[in-house]
């Protein structure tokens, strides 16, 4: 028996043929590393990942989430969600282009295709541009984080959508953003509490990247906006500035330095307010910065950072 040419046997094996080919498709050991990430911790440790095989020393004790901003690696993929740790695409695009619904629906469509082909869980949107309040843009960016969310919770079981908001919701450089709006429409902010000095208006003075009370001061503001702590994950920098000083006395070498940077006490401060106030998480730009050497002295340096994101303050 056939139908249209087609034997009733292949018909009947086309189920199964379907179910080899997605398995085929998974570049894991087990086709079950390829399945979404599915259960929620109730703590996020949020990692920013920008390539490179450094990630096989990081602490997956304590990781949630890697957002890969760097090349995709399949073998990240797959190790992450041994771990039961989410791997989320880079979502960036023009304000300009978003403005029009119809390109909004091709993006999202194209980036939940790109998840599902590369097996991941959602998607970090990372949209730092200048928006005017009450704009075009102002209006259409929330629909955007809304309707990408939707789409990724509807067709991804278990993903997770976030967005990635200045230090401050106080309109930092020119960023005038519905930030209560985008909190309630997508998983979480990603707050990137670092290069607090403004990149567009300071002077280049030496100071800190990430003073504490000043870093603090900006979660406060999100809070009394009507933001639940819930929905706030603290960014850390694992990075630094070196600046050469043009007014002091000079080295041997004719450069006086002053670097400021996070060390592990300064991280643990902040560890411990994330969890006294209620806060979603904690995560860093970037996990790739610090020094996975074998060397002895990096090594336990690089455990401090890690081991900070655990404040027993």
């Amino acid at each position: 028996m056939a139908l249209r040419g087609i034997p009733l046997l292949t018909l009947l094996l086309l189920p199964l043929l379907a179910l080899r080919l997605s398995a085929g498709d998974c570049p894991c050991s087990e086709a079950a590393l390829c399945r979404p990430v599915r259960h929620r911790r109730d703590f996020e440790v949020f990692v920013f990942d920008v390539g490179q095989k450094t990630w096989k020393s990081y602490d997956w004790s304590q990781i949630t989430t890697v957002a890969v901003f760097g090349k995709y690696d399949s073998e990240l993929m797959c190790y992450a969600h041994s771990k039961g740790a989410r791997v989320v695409l880079k979502g960036d695009v023009s304000l300009k282009d978003i403005i029009d619904p119809t390109f909004r629906a091709s993006w999202i469509a194209q980036k939940v295709n790109l998840a599902k082909t590369q097996h991941m869980d959602g998607i970090n949107i990372d949209i730092e541009q200048e928006v005017n309040c009450f704009s075009p843009e102002y209006e259409a960016l929330t629909a955007l984080v809304k309707e990408t969310t939707e789409r990724f919770h509807r067709e991804i079981e278990g993903s997770q959508v976030t967005f990635d908001v200045a230090w401050s919701p106080k309109n930092i450089d020119n960023r005038c953003y519905n930030y209560t709006g985008i909190a309630g429409a997508c998983d979480f902010l990603f707050v990137m509490s670092y290069d607090e000095q403004s990149q567009i208006w300071s002077e280049c003075i030496a100071a800190a990247n990430a003073p504490y009370n000043q870093t603090l001061t900006g979660y406060s503001d999100y809070i009394k906006m009507g933001i639940s702590p819930t929905k706030l994950v603290m960014g850390i920098p694992w990075y630094g500035y070196d600046y050469t000083c043009l007014n002091l006395s000079e080295d041997p070498a004719g450069h006086f330095h002053q670097v400021w940077y996070d060390n592990p006490q300064s991280i643990s401060l902040k560890a411990a307010y994330v969890k006294n106030y209620g806060l979603r998480g904690i995560g860093m730009w970037n996990a790739n910065c610090l020094d996975y050497s074998e060397d002895a002295l990096a090594k336990e340096q690089t455990g401090e950072m890690w081991g900070a994101l655990k404040s027993r303050l």
